[in-house]
């Protein structure tokens, strides 16, 4: 598109920032509950249909000033979202104001939505259906952009790998446990680390898994289930544990059933070997396959999954077939833990346990709308320009080569 002037494979890396001059205080959880209800129309509790008959509990918020059919950010979650609250009603929020469809969908299997969960949500069919009917709806133009940190991230890379013709761009925050096998990488969801089981993931499951949960009879009216979803919001509270001591025992396959667990898949995938056939058989990205999607990856300094994410961030730019999917390639690495992108105080320094890392800018929202209004609404912008307080170094990838201070790959 003639005017733009996207720099290939950005790497943008956070550096200590003069200070921000002082504003004012920031607003309340209730009174951006309250704007959203001013400037959004909601439509809750949908049940978008899957090709098995399965049904998906979606929210939906449009701008209520739109003149037409506007695009869409969509968000899958495994997380209960029946008061829109944290960095959803922020998304919600942005995505409203800047003339964007916004919506949230819970993971089959998870609290409204019908069916068995799947780690990940079963990305592939379910996340190709739900972009069908997104792109049908009458309010959608047809263009897709997901978005989201941590699980709301890691079901997008197995979906981009099927490059559905209305997933225009994606923005994923902190990916690692979406990825399978890439490169020297095969941690296999960040279930292994060097052939090692990362037992982070087992006490996060310990919380997650509920396959066996209260339900709702099928075929309930829309109008039911929102009443519904005011009485009940179907979070489990699980048993405190104290996880120091248990994951001293072994042998290590006796953990949920000792916990106290639900019924889930830990106690399937902790039997499993590193290259066990089951990986390469449910929602994980492996490196055999394409990937056709432009993103804007956020990584963090102090996390998990720092390494195989950007292994194949370097992947994609590399060996994406669609020469304009390998250019459309740019990520953030920040001085935060998991998920603290949109955490960094903007009037005094960022403590990272008790690390310093002074006072870095971070523009979360112009950046991520400016990629998406680059994607999604074809502005002839230049979406690197509102890097404000950062360092911009555009690089352009190497087959085969090694990562170097600086470059796309480096911790």
């Amino acid at each position: 598109m003639p005017g733009h002037k996207i720099h290939r494979g950005l790497l943008t890396v956070l550096l200590a920032a003069t200070a921000i001059s002082a504003t004012a205080a920031q607003p309340t959880e209730e009174e951006e509950q309250a704007r959203l209800g001013e400037i959004a129309d909601a439509d809750t509790m949908i049940m978008v249909p899957m090709r098995d008959g399965v049904g998906l509990a979606t929210d939906v918020y449009l701008p209520r000033d739109r003149e037409g059919p506007v695009p869409t950010l969509f968000v899958k979650t495994p997380y209960d979202f029946n008061r829109i609250e944290g960095p959803q009603l922020q998304w919600a929020l942005e995505a409203t104001e800047r003339g964007y469809a916004f919506v949230v969908q819970n993971e089959r299997g998870r609290f409204y939505s019908e069916g068995e969960w799947e780690i990940l949500g079963n990305p592939q069919q379910d996340g190709w259906d739900s972009l069908d009917w997104v792109a049908e709806q009458p309010w959608s133009d047809g263009s897709v952009g997901t978005l989201g940190c941590s699980s709301s991230a890691e079901w997008q890379l197995s979906l981009a790998a099927l490059d559905h013709p209305a997933h225009k761009a994606m923005v994923p925050m902190a990916a690692g446990a979406g990825i399978g096998r890439v490169g020297e990488f095969h941690e296999q969801g960040n279930w292994y680390k060097g052939g090692v089981h990362q037992t982070l993931f087992s006490v996060w499951l310990y919380h997650v898994q509920q396959n066996l949960r209260p339900q709702f009879p099928a075929g309930l009216s829309q109008e039911q289930l929102q009443r519904l979803r005011k009485m009940y919001d179907l979070a489990a509270t699980m048993p405190e544990v104290n996880w120091k001591q248990q994951l001293a025992k072994l042998p290590a396959s006796e953990w949920p059933e000792q916990a106290g667990a639900n019924t889930g898949p830990w106690a399937e995938l902790i039997t499993r070997k590193p290259d066990d056939p089951g990986w390469y058989q449910g929602g994980l990205y492996h490196d055999d396959q394409d990937f056709g999607v432009p993103a804007f990856w956020f990584n963090s300094w102090f996390d998990v999954s720092q390494g195989p994410n950007l292994a194949l961030f370097n992947h994609v730019r590399n060996n994406a077939s669609d020469r304009a999917v390998r250019d459309g390639q740019y990520v953030v690495i920040a001085p935060t833990l998991h998920c603290g992108f949109y955490n960094i105080p903007e009037h005094e320094d960022l403590l990272v346990g008790e690390l310093n890392v002074g006072r870095p800018a971070l523009e979360v929202w112009d950046q991520v709308f400016a990629f998406f209004d680059h994607y999604l609404k074809e502005e002839a912008n230049d979406f690197a320009a509102t890097t404000h307080g950062c360092s911009i170094t555009p690089w352009a990838a190497t087959p085969g080569a090694k990562p170097t201070a600086g470059r796309p790959g480096s911790q």
